[in-house]
């Protein structure tokens, strides 16, 4: 996922019994309190103004569906789905404070949503389910039809900290061990681990996340040392790309698609790319490293496996520390709690 910026150490043990019998492409079951539809008599046209939101926009700015995506991770790995990551802070301690999280983008698109709710259902729509919702539909704009079923039924937080986001949002330069480990803490699996990686099919990374790969990557003042893990054509692509990191490595604004050719169309190719050695980050390329993983990666390689795997997978992200019922409340506006 276009995670940029995912961290904690915790026993694997239960999670990968849960999750090592299920192979790819298997259902998950529904959350308590979400519910296909949660809407259809508070505010019966909720999904459709949404949806008619979020394409209008996507239409004129197609980055928005990687960005949206992103969004959902971001706010689904700290504190769970509840919007804590839209909330501003007037001391800039609030979750889009974290460096993670700088590069987020569609804030005023989730207003404009939740404006347009607000006008038909004042109260009723949670701004957490208009950031599931927005993720949909903007990547299943290209298709124009539901790439994956949204349960709604969530309800806002009141917290947001930038030290939880910096603290729980996977990093680019993540081991696998690390990233499992930050899976599992979520009640995510390796299976999950893997397809939502699939993210990455859309989108750009910023060259400043994975130019140590690119440039003296064994430290011995070899500017063309790359990390071998890396393609070399790729390397070389990559290379003349950032080549503006080599004198300025805090650079944050010389960006590379991550599925070039492609990186405005949500399909499998990132697996294409990754058995090719041609994944952008650290924590791209760490998926190869280990067995089953990598029989994920190949089984994925089959677009109908892969959008089947991914719609139960982002269906199990979505569940993540849910708010829903007495808890959390219905933000009147998302940036701000009531």
């Amino acid at each position: 996922m276009v995670a940029k910026g995912l961290i904690t150490g915790v026993s694997l043990v239960l999670a990968l019994l849960v999750f090592s019998a299920a192979g790819v492409g298997t259902a998950s079951a529904q959350a308590p309190g979400l519910k296909k539809g949660f809407y259809k008599k508070s505010c019966p046209r909720a999904e459709d103004i949404a949806r008619e939101v979020v394409w209008a926009r996507v239409a004129g700015n197609r980055e928005l569906a990687a960005k949206f995506l992103r969004m959902f991770f971001h706010d689904c790995f700290v504190r769970g789905c509840d919007a804590s990551v839209l909330l501003d802070s007037p001391t800039n301690t609030a979750e889009k404070n974290a460096p993670p999280n700088l590069s987020l983008a569609g804030f005023d698109v989730i207003d404009e949503v939740k404006a347009a709710l607000e006008r038909a259902c004042p109260g009723v729509v949670s701004c957490a389910d208009i950031v599931a919702l927005a993720a949909r539909d903007s990547v299943s704009f290209q298709y124009k039809r539901n790439l994956w079923e949204v349960e709604t039924g969530r309800r806002d937080g009141t917290v947001s900290s930038d030290q939880e986001a910096l603290a729980d949002i996977p990093a680019p330069t993540s081991t696998f061990d690390i990233l499992l480990s930050n899976f599992s803490s979520k009640g995510l699996g390796l299976q999950d681990l893997v397809v939502l990686s699939g993210a990455h099919t859309i989108g750009v990374g910023n060259c400043n996340l994975f130019s140590s790969r690119l440039f003296n990557f064994t430290g011995k003042n070899n500017p063309s040392d790359i990390d071998p893990a890396l393609n070399p054509s790729y390397a070389r692509f990559l290379q003349g790309q950032c080549r503006r990191n080599l004198q300025d490595p805090n650079d944050n604004t010389t960006v590379v698609p991550m599925d070039p050719g492609s990186s405005l169309s949500f399909d499998n190719h990132y697996f294409v790319n990754l058995k090719a050695h041609q994944g952008m980050f650290t924590s791209d390329a760490t998926l190869l490293t280990n067995g089953r993983a990598a029989n994920i990666v190949d089984k994925l390689q089959d677009p109908g496996v892969f959008f089947d795997a991914f719609k139960n997978s982002i269906k199990r992200m979505g569940q993540i520390g849910m708010l829903t019922s007495a808890n959390g409340q219905i933000r009147k506006k998302c940036n701000v709690v009531n």
